[in-house]
């Protein structure tokens, strides 16, 4: 099933370590920035013999997309082996982004693109803070701080 954008679908977190642990050519993009990556933290997927490809799809702090994401991510999947039918499953903090990156490697010739909807802090509580209700934290996965 395709979606609005064409990529193809959205997974919860836990559903997407899930998947990337059981599928052998699955890959996680984190397109957050570089300061999330460094004071917020990042998935550690040594766990399961792998490792988070890093590509921002805006840059702070700059609004837009930036220009050579798909190639950026395209040449990382190349040096890991992997083609346009390999699974990916994109992540961003609430699941905007990473939305929006799917659809970009979508158009860019990928089959299989996939957002964390509920991303790695997940939306804000009632107290406006994040990773207490749902996303990567808040499910319990692993994930390490620089």
């Amino acid at each position: 099933m395709q979606l609005e954008g064409g990529y193809a679908g959205n997974f919860s977190a836990q559903e997407a370590f899930q998947q990337l642990s059981e599928q052998q050519d699955a890959v996680l993009v984190d397109v957050r920035t570089q300061a999330e990556w460094a004071f917020v933290g990042i998935p550690d997927l040594r766990p399961i013999g792998k490792e988070p490809v890093l590509a921002e799809w805006q840059s702070f702090p700059s609004s837009g997309p930036n220009p050579d994401f798909a190639s950026t991510v395209s040449n990382q999947l190349v040096k890991k082996g992997l083609d346009q039918s390999a699974p990916i499953y994109f992540l961003c903090r609430s699941g905007a982004r990473s939305q929006a990156a799917a659809i970009a490697l979508t158009q860019a010739g990928y089959t299989h693109c996939y957002n964390i909807s509920d991303g790695f802090e997940g939306p804000l509580d009632a107290d406006r803070h994040r990773g207490t209700q749902a996303g990567w934290k808040a499910a319990g996965l692993p994930w390490i701080q620089n």
